[in-house]
């Protein structure tokens, strides 16, 4: 089908093979622009398990190995977020219609429900059937009952931590968001951290699979991460609109967006979309793509297709979350403005329906700054010692980047509702403030432990230049705790004579600015 939206140019294409980390940076992830990067997946176990060998060239899907391999049960009703009007006591929270709970999702793409594709409960069994039913039935772009079936977003590392199908390339490595969820909950809040939750937000690291003529509906990524996505096997066709272009495929109201670019799109609904200019591209098996923060985007499987996907944000996109996170909670407060003053916790009212909307709130994600600040502190602490100076001056400069990032939003958040003294007292559970008011408590966590080795590991694999992170524990160059791995080490000391205790965002700035002039 025709694609009825104006394309004015295509994604650049790159060898990724002869490309380095600091020309990534400079001129695709610093300037937030996608690029397709080639010659990056030819170690990758999933290459050859998941594809197979009678075709030659590997472009068909292994459906049998997955069948066989991997058979736990799949999928749950896609957790659909619905506005409950209800009484005021009801907090008109934002509610979910889902129940059961799984690690990955079906999409039947021929099947729209509301903003999003209907989603079903299936094994991984019945999956395979309904594709391969597909493939042998009246049409040749779906099953015969005239579906289309997309599993989308399995959990597969963490389901399957042994089976190390890919490596994550050197690009990609200096991810946040999964290192912090490999050792931290996203969520602390009793009424909030669920089972649900445990699951769906335990990682963001994703196999897809699909026949050919599945897609994905018209959207932008969740916390506006990055995300790079690999295909095993199989093309897709990509839609990119630039983030300046990104309110013209909203309506009046900012409320509702054009679902399906291949939709007749009413011009009196959606008055600006006429004027979006999109960049194309198609992926070929064995490509990586880069996905910026804010590009809208609309995927079709012009083949079957396996893809490898992670969702991840760092320093040069933390602005992106923060500014998603302000713009949400504002649209929440607003909805249940009218009854703050016969609300007892109306600011704790908020945050809850922002985490349930958005994935995290305020509480949620100062936790998660505070600590990369303090591992980036203690990395920063570690390479002005003597003993590692002759490392590259390109890791202090990164570390030096990540902590200036971090004090910005700090910096923004210290102005919000949320962190007023009186917010702070009522609002802040205690699970909340412990994880991240006592600094030496966190540097005792073996949680926090495992995320600064990791942080470390990271920015090594980054300097040495490798094209894959290893699993390789040789690097332990500096502490992570109170144990630490050099006897005369001070570290902790050194991180509290800065600041003792965080109670908001301003502290955090205050802990940030010492510990960069103290450099």
């Amino acid at each position: 089908m025709a694609c009825r939206v104006k394309v004015v140019g295509q994604v650049e294409r790159v060898d990724g093979e002869s490309l380095s980390y600091a020309e990534f940076v400079r001129r695709f992830m610093a300037p937030n622009r996608p690029v397709v990067l080639t010659g990056l997946t030819s170690s990758w176990r999933a290459r050859k398990d998941w594809t197979l060998s009678a075709s030659g060239d590997r472009r068909r899907p292994d459906l049998g190995f997955f069948a066989q391999n991997f058979p736990s049960p799949l999928v749950q009703v896609f957790p659909l977020l619905i506005r409950a009007d209800g009484p005021w006591y009801l907090v008109r929270e934002w509610m979910t219609r889902t129940t059961t709970i799984s690690i990955a999702q079906v999409a039947d793409c021929s099947s729209r429900d509301l903003t999003d594709q209907k989603r079903l409960e299936m094994s991984m069994q019945e999956f395979i059937d309904h594709w391969v039913g597909g493939a042998h039935g009246a049409s040749c772009d779906g099953d015969r009952d005239g579906s289309l079936l997309y599993l989308k977003d399995w959990h597969f590392v963490k389901e399957y931590p042994d089976y190390i199908a890919y490596t994550t390339p050197t690009f990609f490595v200096d991810d946040w968001l999964n290192m912090y969820l490999d050792s931290h909950p996203i969520h602390r809040d009793s009424d909030i951290a669920n089972h649900k939750n445990e699951i769906n937000c335990s990682d963001y690291r994703f196999v897809y699979m699909g026949a050919k003529g599945t897609w994905t509906p018209l959207h932008a990524d969740v916390f506006r991460s990055y995300s790079w996505s690999a295909n095993v096997c199989g093309r897709k066709q990509w839609f990119f609109l630039p983030p300046s272009q990104s309110h013209c495929i909203f309506d009046r109201n900012m409320r509702s967006s054009v679902y399906n670019l291949h939709d007749d799109v009413s011009e009196k609904q959606f008055p600006e979309f006429s004027k979006t200019e999109w960049l194309e591209c198609i992926q070929e098996q064995n490509e990586i793509i880069f996905v910026p923060s804010g590009w809208y985007h609309q995927v079709h499987n012009l083949e079957d297709t396996i893809s490898i996907n992670h969702n991840w944000f760092n320093a040069y996109n933390l602005h992106w979350v923060w500014n998603l996170l302000y713009e949400d909670y504002k649209v929440a407060k607003e909805y249940i403005e009218d009854i703050r003053d016969i609300c007892d916790d109306f600011e704790g009212l908020c945050q809850r329906n922002l985490a349930a909307n958005t994935g995290m709130n305020f509480y949620d994600f100062f936790v998660f700054i505070v600590r990369f600040a303090l591992a980036n502190v203690i990395e920063l602490y570690h390479l002005q010692q003597p003993e590692v100076a002759t490392l590259s001056t390109e890791t202090a400069h990164h570390l030096v980047y990540n902590l200036t990032s971090i004090r910005s939003v700090a910096s923004k958040m210290t102005k919000t509702e949320a962190f007023t003294t009186e917010n702070r007292l009522c609002s802040i559970s205690e699970d909340n403030r412990s994880a991240f008011s006592n600094i030496k408590q966190i540097l005792e966590e073996e949680s926090f432990r495992r995320l600064s080795m990791t942080v470390s590991k990271a920015y090594d694999h980054i300097d040495s230049g490798q094209r894959s992170l290893k699993s390789s524990t040789s690097y332990l160059k500096g502490c992570s705790s109170v144990i630490c791995l050099k006897s005369d080490c001070n570290v902790v000391d050194h991180i509290t004579s800065l600041v003792d205790e965080v109670c908001g965002p301003d502290d955090l700035v205050r802990l940030i600015d010492r510990a960069l002039s103290d450099g």
